[in-house]
């Protein structure tokens, strides 16, 4: 039965089904070959999956992340990113990657970044003499950022998924991470320039213009800190906190930044509601299909497994990533992570692994993933904004993914750079 599970599921996908119907058309199938199970576990555990208050988060971190970006606020980060480090040698690189931490803490999604703040940086490094495709190599793997600085919709989605979890606590774990993985990136930056010389692009800005630009980017830069500290203070929840995050945006897109009118305002309203459909569809039919793999009893056949080959805890945790790395390669990331994190996470569970150190392996290997052709979402959108050549663009990647894949090592050997922060604030899950 589970053989047939996903023997349609990837039938499905190479046939051009859209990865919300794949996931669902399997779950039909294999509760049919089941037999004695009735078919109206399908819709119930479709509508259980998305009837869920903590929900709520995803639609409303999408519309914020969409109203800050069109409250103009991209422009006015890279401006401050150019006189805080233009100056100086692969400062635009550097630049980028300023950006990128800053803006993954509004948007939480990868895509967004590259679409955003990723292409743009594009353009301005390769018009100031970078290599166009280490510069779009480079800014793929800055909007892997995105994901991992809080707020993420991959770290809703896991906490829904996993059930170990609180999204309060997958928020404070990724900010490490996030870090490292920004210093990875500034690390291969620094070796580049270096090597091909890539001058900076302005004069060193003064003082006063640094402050003036860093005062502009205020309102940008609040928008995470408001979420960490409202929920990290117990004063709102995770949703709640989403909620907010919509009317910050909205106040200072049209008192602040004055980016905003109605008409646009009605624009981002109606992209992020379809772009949250499609990413609840998913998830509700995502739900079915974990349903199907748990009565199959397909983690605990997983953790037999692993055991059979290891009972050490850091070579199951390096089998988790490896598993997760090759999914991520087939795979979009929200499906690979609804697939396998009910799967993987209780066989890592069972052998004493932190549930925070197992999430934030599991989540950083995924959205490495999107680097990782043939389903690289990151390549495609660097490569058609800046019309680069998918298959250059996809060597230039590689430095980048071993830059990332060697944080996913630190994170599997110390523990407590995923786990730490979160104890300090006493958050343990």
């Amino acid at each position: 039965m589970v053989n047939t599970l996903i023997i349609v599921f990837v039938l499905s996908l190479v046939i051009g089904v859209p990865v919300a119907l794949a996931i669902g058309v399997s779950s039909l199938v294999a509760l049919v070959l089941i037999g004695d199970v009735p078919l109206v576990v399908l819709p119930q555990t479709i509508f259980s999956g998305m009837n869920s208050f903590s929900m709520m988060t995803i639609p409303l971190f999408i519309m914020a992340a969409d109203l800050m970006s069109g409250g103009k606020l991209t422009q006015i980060l890279i401006r401050f990113a150019g006189d805080l480090v233009g100056h100086i040698r692969g400062g635009l690189g550097y630049g980028s990657i300023i950006v990128g931490l800053m803006f993954a803490g509004m948007s939480g999604s990868a895509l967004a970044d590259a679409a955003g703040p990723g292409s743009i940086f594009t353009r301005m490094m390769r018009k100031s003499g970078y290599d166009p495709y280490y510069a779009g190599a480079l800014n793929a793997g800055v909007s892997v950022l995105g994901p991992i600085i809080p707020p993420s919709i991959l770290m809703i989605i896991y906490a829904l998924t996993d059930g170990k979890t609180s999204i309060s606590g997958l928020f404070m774990a990724g900010i490490v991470p996030g870090i490292l993985l920004a210093l990875s990136l500034v690390i291969l930056n620094f070796i580049v320039s270096k090597k091909h010389n890539y001058r900076a692009h302005a004069q060193r800005a003064s003082f006063q213009t640094i402050m003036k630009s860093f005062i502009r980017s205020l309102p940008a830069i609040f928008m995470p800190v408001i979420i960490i500290v409202g929920i990290r203070a117990g004063l709102v929840t995770p949703t709640e906190a989403s909620a907010i995050a919509v009317l910050y945006a909205l106040a200072v897109g049209f008192f602040v930044t004055r980016g905003l009118t109605a008409r646009k305002v009605f624009r981002i309203i109606v992209n992020s509601s379809i772009v949250s459909s499609a990413l609840l569809l998913i998830i509700g039919m995502g739900s079915a299909f974990s349903w199907v793999l748990t009565y199959a009893q397909v983690p605990q056949r997983v953790a037999q497994w692993m055991t059979s080959l290891t009972d050490n805890t850091l070579l199951i945790l390096l089998m988790i990533a490896l598993i997760c790395f090759i999914a991520g390669i087939f795979l979009d990331t929200i499906p690979s992570m609804i697939i396998l994190v009910p799967v993987l996470a209780p066989a890592a569970y069972a052998y004493g692994a932190e549930p925070l150190q197992v999430a934030m392996i599991i989540i950083l290997t995924l959205a490495i993933g999107m680097l990782t052709p043939p389903i690289a979402p990151l390549i495609f959108i660097i490569a058609q904004s800046n019309r680069l050549k998918v298959e250059r663009l996809s060597v230039a990647i590689i430095p980048v993914i071993l830059a990332e894949l060697a944080v996913i090592l630190l994170l599997v050997f110390v523990p407590e750079l995923s786990t730490g922060l979160p104890r300090l604030l006493g958050l343990n899950y």
